[in-house]
This record gives structure tokens, C-alpha cells and sequence, in this order.
């Protein structure tokens, strides 16, 4: 029996919808019925786009949280549904699928939660040549499926078993992008700790740098789904850096979140540093001319005076995107982007020196790493991590979350701040920071910036039920307090 569905009511019965990237929703209500709609969706709206017809590859991958390989399934036989052939290229990064998918042309899914619990999970989206942007949402969203009812039960789940995988190999191009351009001994005499947890790129990190000369320590691999949110560290994360450091005597700990596109790096300290500012550090080794970068990330950003311009967006890759082809078409050059989360997104070819490194416009976890652990040995004043970053304007921004909190409940909590009154309102709730705000930024969220430059940044989470917390200020000790001060005061209002 043939049954037509629209997206978007699908969206709003199961829950499963459009967050800052891709489709994200609970496991139990991402069924395979739900999953496989969304693909064909998905390629209903490629077909006006002339990016898909039968005999048409689709490439797939996925993360290692355990409901991703049913997703996959669902998601490969919508595939064959459509008409298409499903290439599934295993457990491996989001960017690696992506410098695959878009050197070859092809329409490209990623299942993936990124760094939310496993008890969620969720699909990227790609086009042939680059992300999925807002517009193309909104396209998919409208599209009609058709879908033949007898192929799921009555929970919504396939009556089929999933076959034995073929696996198309694509790690070993993504590691040469990497290994051919720095060089072979490009980071030799560095001891690195690689914290593997349960990222799908764990094994492609340290095949990088161990084939960069870098002495490898591998740390902390879990076979059990683990968060690492690279924007809200565990504490436990925290811990294990330092105590890392410390007896093992490393250099620097690069780790990444769950589908590794977000990367997380320790400096010879094991302190995190923050993505926004290794960003920064990435930007400026790749002579970046043009930055694209969300509103929330750290303002060191224009006091470096490195940048002949700077696009601040709404949060999410698809805003920087955007942004990033909106200056390639004003003839700037090269055009970079990045997230508080530190993912990197490289709009022009990198060159240095003979060796270039072509675009990928889709955020990565590799390149602001090695851009910053390559800085150390580029700049003959810094001889680590620390004291790189020790060279930037001093501006320090902190986050947090406040969990558990529907999207709905976050956006009535902000919406007084955001009227024509939201001045006096701000003022008031904050008045024992002894400041006055100079004004109010309502693009994502609710930015709220004082005369003292202390900035307070609230918005609702895109992708998990979450009220975040953004802050900065000159001084470590400033920051530290203000965000507790904001974390206390926003709680109250829970």
C-alpha cells in the first residue's frame, strides 16, 4: 500500500527535526519509517535541484553510537527505493565523507548525533558539492514522499534484516590531504596524546600525526558511546587532560566529538583550549583575508587586525557557509570559517610555500589542530601550545549549558530580553555585574553587551534540549565569575 507523506508534518509528529545541522531527534522516535521518508525527501528535492536520478550514487556514513547502523539501513534502502545505488563508506568522519562525496559529485548522508547522548542520533545532509544549507531545508521540508507501507511493521520498522556490509574505503585520501602537504616529519620531536574515547575518527587521528613524525600516546578508548561536547567539557574531561599531561609529559591531546568534525585540542598543560580561539590560530597560519564566524565566538577574532573582513553570523555551519561563498563572491581571498565548537571550514585553496591544499566547505576537526600544533614550530618566539595563544588579544570566553530544557521553554525564558524593553529588563536582572549595557544583539539568540566589554550570549541549543550560555571577558578571573554569576541567574529562571 502506497501512502503519501509531507516532510514537514512528519517532522512535527515525530519530533525528528532541522537543528543548527541536519535532523536530530530522540532514537525512539527516529524510526526506520521516519529515517527512510527523510531520505527520499531528501532526494525528491535533490531531483528539482538536477542533482539526483536513477542510477544516481549516494555516499554513506555513520558514527559509532549504537543506533546509527540501524539508521544506516533504513536510510540505504530509501536510497535503492529512489532509484540510486548506496555507497557505504563505514564509520568515518563527517569531513572525510564529505572531501570524498564532494570530489566525486555525489549527494551524501552522514548518521550522526554529533556530541549529543546516544539515546539521540540524526542525519546530515549533503549536496554534491557542498553542505546542506537553510534554503535547501526549507526546499525538503515541502516535498511529498511516497512510501510503500508493507515494507515496515506496525512500530514503523523495517521487516527486512540488514545484509553483510560492503565497505568502499575512503580514509586513505583524507589521510594524504593531510600527510602530503605538512610533510612526513612535519611534526616530529612533538609527543601527542590522542584521547579516542568513542569518536568515529579516532583511528584516522593518530594515523595523521603518527604519519607526521609526532610520537603517539593513545588514551582513554571507549567502546561505550561517550558525549565529548567540545563547546561544554565534562568535568572528567578536564581531570583527565591534566593528570594526562602531567605523567605522560605530552606536548599536546587532540580529540575530536562523535562524528569528528569538531575538534578538541590540550595544550603541554592540558588545558582545553577553546574553539573559537584556535579558530583564530588557524585562520591566521592559513593567511586567511576573509573570516566567517558565528556571533557567539570570541571577539580576539577583530582585535587581531590580521582580517580584511569579517562576517558574523547566526550560529551553525550552514550560516557560515553562506557567509563564506558571500565574501568568495566579493573576490576575497582565501575565505575561512569557524565555530565556537572549533570546527574549520576552508572556502579557498591553502597554499604554502609548492604544496597546496584544496577547499572543503564543510567543518573539520584535522586542520585547526595541525594549524596550531604547526604554529609552534613557525614562530621561533613559542616553543608551546600556551604561549601561541599567549600571543593573541587578550579575550577569554567560557560556555556552559543548562539541560533538559525544550527549545519552546528557552525561547519564552529569552523573549522579554529581545523586545524594545530589553534593555531595562537586562540591566535589572544583571545589575550586580555594576555595568550598563551598550546594546543588544538579537541574531541567534539574545547577546547582550556591557560597557565594562564583559559580553553575555543566551540562546536555545539547535540540536539537543539545551539553554546555552555563552560568555567573555578580559580577564581569565573576569570570565570565571561571570559566567557563574550568569549560570546562577539563569538557572533561578528554570
Amino acid at each position: 500500500m502506497i501512502k503519501k507523506y509531507k516532510i514537514s508534518q512528519l517532522m512535527q509528529e515525530s519530533g525528528v527535526n532541522f537543528g543548527t545541522s541536519g535532523a536530530r531527534g530522540l532514537v525512539s522516535a527516529m524510526t526506520d519509517r521516519v529515517c527512510f521518508a527523510y531520505t527520499v525527501g531528501f532526494l525528491e528535492y535533490l531531483k528539482t535541484q538536477d542533482e539526483f536520478f536513477p542510477g544516481k550514487k549516494v555516499a554513506i556514513a555513520g558514527d559509532l553510537r549504537p543506533s546509527t547502523k540501524r539508521i544506516k539501513h533504513a536510510c540505504k534502502k530509501a536510497i535503492e527505493y529512489c532509484g540510486g545505488e548506496a555507497i557505504d563508506v563505514g564509520e568515518v568522519p563527517t569531513p572525510t565523507l564529505c572531501y570524498y562525496s564532494y570530489a566525486k559529485g555525489y549527494p551524501s548522508l552522514m548518521v550522526t548525533g554529533s556530541h549529543i547522548p546516544d539515546d539521540r542520533n540524526g542525519i546530515k545532509f549533503n549536496r554534491s558539492h557542498g553542505e546542506f544549507l537553510k534554503p535547501d531545508e526549507a526546499g525538503m521540508r515541502q516535498c511529498d514522499v511516497d512510501l510503500d507501507e508493507d515494507l515496515f511493521d506496525n512500530a514503523g520498522m523495517l521487516l527486512d534484516v540488514a545484509e553483510e556490509e560492503n565497505i568502499v574505503d575512503i580514509s586513505k585520501e583524507y589521510i594524504s590531504r593531510y600527510v602530503d602537504f605538512f610533510g612526513e616529519k612535519s611534526l616530529e620531536g612533538i609527543k601527542l596524546g590522542v584521547y579516542e574515547h568513542s569518536a568515529v575518527g579516532r583511528d584516522i587521528v593518530t594515523a595523521i600525526v603518527k604519519k607526521l613524525g609526532a610520537e603517539v600516546v593513545s588514551l582513554g578508548r571507549s567502546e561505550t558511546f561517550i558525549p565529548v561536547d567540545t563547546e561544554a567539557v565534562r568535568e572528567e574531561d578536564i581531570s583527565l587532560a591534566k593528570k594526562w599531561s602531567s605523567t605522560l609529559g605530552l606536548d599536546a591531546i587532540l580529540t575530536t566529538d562523535g562524528d569528528s568534525d569538531r575538534p578538541l585540542l590540550a595544550d603541554e598543560n592540558g588545558e582545553w583550549i577553546r574553539g573559537d580561539v584556535l579558530g583564530i590560530l588557524a585562520s591566521l597560519y592559513v593567511n586567511a583575508k576573509g573570516v566567517a564566524t558565528p556571533i557567539s565566538c570570541n571577539t580576539a577574532l577583530e582585535l587581531t587586525e590580521n582580517f580584511l573582513e569579517v562576517q558574523r553570523t547566526k550560529i551553525g555551519s550552514p550560516y557560515v557557509v553562506e557567509a563564506m561563498n558571500e565574501l568568495t563572491e566579493k573576490g576575497v581571498s582565501p575565505v575561512v570559517g569557524y565555530e565556537a565548537n572549533g570546527g574549520f571550514l576552508l572556502n579557498s585553496t591553502f597554499t604554502q610555500g609548492d604544496k597546496s591544499m584544496k577547499p572543503l566547505p564543510t567543518r573539520d576537526a584535522l586542520l585547526p589542530m595541525l594549524c596550531a600544533l604547526m604554529s609552534v614550530k613557525k614562530d621561533v618566539k613559542t616553543n608551546t601550545l600556551s604561549e601561541v595563544i599567549a600571543t593573541l588579544p587578550e579575550r577569554y570566553t567560557l560556555s556552559d549549558r543548562i539541560q533538559n530544557i525544550p527549545r519552546d521553554q528557552s525561547l519564552k525564558i529569552l523573549e522579554p530580553l529581545m523586545q524594545d524593553s530589553g534593555y531595562k529588563k537586562a540591566e535589572k536582572i544583571f545589575e550586580c555585574l555594576d555595568s550598563n549595557v551598550r546594546n543588544i544583539n538579537c541574531i541567534d539568540g539574545v547577546r547582550i553587551n556591557f560597557d565594562t566589554d564583559d559580553i553575555i550570549h543566551l540562546r536555545p541549543s539547535g540540536n539537543a534540549p539545551e539553554l546555552r550560555i555563552y560568555v567573555e571577558s578580559n580577564s581569565i578571573d573576569g570570565v570565571d565569575r561571570l559566567l557563574e554569576t550568569t549560570f546562577s541567574i539563569v538557572k533561578s529562571w528554570v
